[in-house]
């Protein structure tokens, strides 16, 4: 699998090149959400803003009012946490195209409880007017922007940096899933991080003759894929998802909404942190500590079809585990 470096940073460099009208806002969290090479090359379209989230909230929000693009960088849990008033009354009420970037979502973080955003979308999703992405690779990095720009009002994304894996060949589409897998024994949704391991995952499973139809969802609302409801529908044991987030208002959630709206009665498996606070420790650690990882993906289908498989960690496939404290900060402060 291809491994590429500080995606984000070489992506957004280029894409604004002929769009003046961008402008990317830091809280002092410059080189560790990959704006540095922005702020060296378009200087004048940079603006520090120091540790101050709130005012850099409604700082984007006044700029968007006289035409431009703001694109706010900083860890997701200081933008919904410590700005979220700010976000609802400066930016989503007037319906602003202000673009949010939260990098280290989820569990990405050693930082522990303070620095792991694992109730954003929960939060993120109860604002009208918000649209939420979800980067899972390298593609979806680099196709993002163009997704969010297509959006007239706020955007919200959950991003990746560092080094990261290109799964997908194919660009981020605005509410429509990608198809990893076909099957019908039993659909499993991912998102995030959680796509690879879910990819690991199926494979085994697959080998095992179980017949699983795997998609990776990276638009978490507006949320209409008709096509997820059909896999949904033809699933013959249920639906399992899976996602780096509380199992409380993430697609998990959101999931059991559509199943529950479309009457299409299927059991539901939601594989997320179960309504607790996580610790620091490295990104592969917690996922497994928090059950959201390839074997408990495929503990959830033994559950689900009341089987026992026997796959072992050393059946399922390797991979790429960037350095905690890498120049490329995959998971560093």
């Amino acid at each position: 699998m291809e491994i590429l470096s500080k995606v984000h940073a070489k992506n957004l460099v280029e894409w604004a090149k002929n769009r003046p009208e961008v402008i990317v806002l830091s809280a002092d969290l410059t080189a560790s959400t990959e704006i540095d090479l922005f702020r060296d090359t378009y200087p004048e379209r940079f603006f520090s803003m120091g540790i101050a989230e709130q005012n850099m909230m409604s700082f984007a929000g006044g700029m968007a009012r006289e035409g431009f693009y703001p694109f706010v960088h900083t860890f997701a849990v200081f933008l919904y946490r410590r700005a979220y008033d700010q976000i609802a009354m400066s930016v989503a009420y007037p319906n602003l195209p202000v673009r949010m970037f939260g990098f280290l979502p989820g569990i990405m973080t050693p930082g522990g409880a303070t620095h792991q955003a694992i109730e954003d979308i929960s939060v993120m999703r109860s604002l009208p007017n918000m649209t939420i992405l979800e980067c899972g690779d390298a593609t979806d990095v680099m196709s993002v922007l163009d997704v969010a720009h297509t959006v007239k009002g706020p955007v919200y994304i959950r991003m990746l940096r560092g080094e990261i894996p290109r799964i997908f060949n194919t660009p981020m589409i605005l509410n429509q899933s990608r198809t990893i897998s076909t099957g019908n024994d039993i659909t499993v949704l991912s998102g995030g991080i959680c796509t690879e391991e879910a990819m690991r995952a199926t494979e085994a499973l697959k080998k095992q003759g179980l017949s699983i139809q795997h998609m990776h969802i990276s638009t978490l609302k507006p949320w209409n894929d008709l096509s997820v409801l059909e896999a949904i529908n033809s699933a013959k044991y249920g639906v399992i998802t899976m996602e780096n987030h509380s199992i409380t208002g993430g697609l998990g959630t959101i999931i059991a909404e559509k199943i529950a709206e479309y009457g299409l009665g299927k059991k539901l498996l939601k594989l997320g942190l179960k309504d607790t606070f996580a610790h620091g420790a490295s990104k592969a650690y917690l996922m497994k500590e928090y059950e959201i990882d390839a074997m408990s993906l495929i503990k959830a289908v033994e559950k689900m079809m009341n089987i026992s498989l026997k796959i072992t960690e050393e059946e399922l496939g390797k991979i790429y585990l960037a350095p905690v404290h890498s120049k490329a900060k995959a998971e560093a402060l």
